[in-house]
């Protein structure tokens, strides 16, 4: 990918983007409440697992929750951007965590499979969104800025950092305190952490702002570029399940399960240290450009790992793996600034987020299919069939992901224009 980094003077580096005046107030809070989305699917498994005995039930009720998370989070958004981050977050941490107390009581409590089932599905629903408000945040406070980028980047790596740190947390509760200390904990941190996110209400976008633009009533599924997006994302779902699932079978079949971890930690490294390049760099290449290349370097490499045989060799490709998959999500966050009108970013950005959680979800399930039923490593071919799928996507609709001349964006069946930033 081509690139050049402009001087000091101009660079859209990390310290310029941390001395936005404001940003700092809804950073802190937001990553707060970010932290036990990271926190709840591993909470789910362990929790279960303890009372049923079984992996599989366990494995089931965490995949209700991600799935009814993907489809609930974009509704979420689109309430959002209609009426404000504020009105939504309140009653939905609320609603998230009154759920999660009662899923955790039903499991303590040896309630019947389908009642966790039932438990499990507004537990996902009401999760709240708060990297897309943040993202959204972002898009008021730089509006017109080379820094958006940067933003994109460090949201990126943030989001990593969550998903380190939130299994690691999630590990010691469960196993140090109590089975049901990690998911009571994601409860109480989603409520105080929205909440105090929430307050911030000078930062969020405004209802007032969109409504005067007669926005109000747009869908960003409605946007062409955007559908493709989605499918993208979806390939880079199927990256994290089936890299999850086939690690920890790999680690399994040579009688050396503590390697999950580290493997795992390899590959999320690879994706931080990379975000942070991604986002300390000023590129010159279009980010349509940028995307493409960017997913066919994920796609080659997630196509090598099914043919990795030994310890060092797959984790040669998990860093590479990891390293291919920033630069691809934090060029698709920067592209909606430039196709989606502002009055539908927040919906647009849980539409990716739960694009990435689908895939995930999907691919944990069939990758786990296919290390029991066929050999192993098998799971491995999960994330290169999800990627060669979402780049084939890619490359054939490229051109709906190109903002309009003027920097306008044409919405497919919305009869306005809306002059946006061009990255």
């Amino acid at each position: 990918m081509a690139s050049t980094v402009t001087s000091k003077s101009s660079r859209p580096g990390y310290g310029q983007l941390l001395r936005t005046r404001g940003a700092w107030t809804f950073l802190l809070p937001g990553f707060a409440a970010r932290q036990p989305f990271a926190m709840l699917t591993l909470s789910i498994v362990l929790l279960v697992q303890h009372t049923t005995g079984s992996y599989g039930a366990a494995g089931a009720v965490a995949a209700a929750t991600g799935v009814s998370m993907a489809l609930f989070a974009p509704y979420s958004g689109r309430l959002a951007d209609r009426h404000g981050q504020r009105a939504v977050l309140l009653p939905g941490v609320l609603v998230h965590a009154v759920a999660g107390v009662s899923l955790t009581a039903l499991a303590l409590a040896h309630a019947p499979l389908w009642v966790l089932f039932a438990a499990a599905v507004p537990t996902g629903a009401s999760v709240p969104q708060i990297g897309p408000m943040v993202r959204a945040r972002w898009g008021v406070k730089l509006q017109d800025s080379p820094l958006m980028t940067t933003a994109a980047a460090f949201e990126s790596v943030t989001d990593e950092l969550t998903f380190v740190v939130g299994p690691l947390l999630a590990t010691a509760l469960c196993t140090a305190v109590d089975p049901a200390a990690g998911l009571l904990t994601e409860a109480t941190l989603t409520l105080v952490g929205g909440v105090l996110f929430a307050a911030q209400k000078g930062t969020q976008p405004s209802v007032a702002a969109q409504k005067h633009a007669h926005l109000e009533h747009v869908s960003a599924l409605r946007v062409p570029g955007v559908r493709v997006l989605i499918a993208t994302f979806l390939g880079i779902g199927s990256v994290f399940g089936g890299m999850q699932v086939s690690l920890a079978a790999f680690s399994q079949s040579i009688d050396e399960p503590g390697l999950n971890g580290v493997l795992y930690g390899i590959f999320a490294a690879g994706n931080m240290l990379s975000g942070v390049v991604c986002g300390a760099v000023a590129w010159k290449t279009a980010p349509q450009r940028r995307l493409v290349i960017g997913y066919t370097a994920l796609a080659l490499a997630a196509s090598g790992l099914w043919t990795a045989h030994s310890v060092l060799v797959l984790a040669g490709l998990g860093l590479l793996v990891g390293m291919c998959i920033a630069p691809s999500l934090i060029t698709g966050y920067t592209l909606v600034e430039g196709l989606v009108p502002v009055g539908a970013r927040t919906e647009a950005f849980t539409w990716l987020t739960g694009a990435v959680a689908l895939g995930q979800a999907a691919a944990v399930t069939v990758a786990g299919q296919l290390e029991d039923r066929l050999w192993d490593g098998a799971g491995f071919l999960v994330p290169m069939a999800g990627t060669v799928l979402a780049l084939a996507t890619l490359v054939s609709l490229r051109s709906r992901l190109t903002t309009r001349p003027g920097g306008r964006t044409v919405a497919r069946g919305v009869g306005h224009r809306v002059p946006l930033s061009v990255d």
